[in-house]
């Protein structure tokens, strides 16, 4: 008697890697997505949380430029990202964080806003920063910081990175509080809550065909 194929067999396409032009392509687009949602707050006075939300602090209160910043506080991170997710995620990440460097502080001289409403600069802020984090995590990729460094802990000592990057976050906002108008600081609360929002929304593997 000849054996038949089940019918409980999986038959769907297996996800095929994307090529180097699509994942290229996807971090420049990805980059210049968040640069400008970077852009809005920072002309607007706002600030937001994880490693972004501490480069716009610290570019507030030094000399050094918002992209000097993000380039310098990403180095540190690189080696954990390499241990944890591997050289191609790494390799990524340094690419997408070098663009971003690069695109927030090019913006200066090439757009000129004379007027942001801070509540617009909140919500399409964190409508284009939460969605070029999506495009990352697609193509493995990140902004690395915080990220990395909640992931290392979750691995390492078990605890889950959900809360290690909101207490994170919260650390950066409460020491905000000392620089920004308080009113300031609730809109920079929604556009983070805005940004992770568009990545809980749309961040579901298995919904979408790859």
């Amino acid at each position: 008697m000849s054996s038949s194929p089940s019918i409980n067999q999986d038959t769907k396409p297996k996800s095929q890697p994307h090529p180097i032009s699509e994942n290229l392509f996807a971090l420049f687009a990805a980059a210049a997505m968040f640069s400008l949602g970077i852009f809005l707050l920072q002309s607007a006075g706002l600030l937001t949380g994880g490693t972004a939300g501490l480069t716009l602090l610290l570019s507030k209160l030094t000399p050094l430029s918002f992209g000097q910043w993000f380039f310098l506080l990403n180095l540190p991170f690189y080696f954990l990202a390499w241990r944890q997710m591997g050289l191609a995620f790494t390799r990524n990440t340094i690419i997408t964080v070098l663009t971003v460097s690069i695109g927030v502080d090019a913006l200066q001289h090439l757009l000129q806003l004379t007027n942001v409403h801070p509540l617009y600069a909140a919500l399409a802020g964190g409508v284009l920063m939460g969605n070029a984090m999506l495009v990352l995590f697609r193509h493995q990729a990140s902004l690395g910081g915080f990220n990395i460094l909640a992931l290392f802990m979750q691995q390492r000592y078990g605890w889950r990175a959900g809360k290690v990057q909101l207490g994170l976050d919260a650390c950066i906002l409460l020491a905000s509080f000392f620089i920004v108008p308080w009113w300031l600081l609730l809109l920079s609360i929604l556009g983070a809550v805005v940004c992770n929002l568009a990545l809980t929304f749309n961040h579901k593997p298995g919904r979408y065909q790859p």
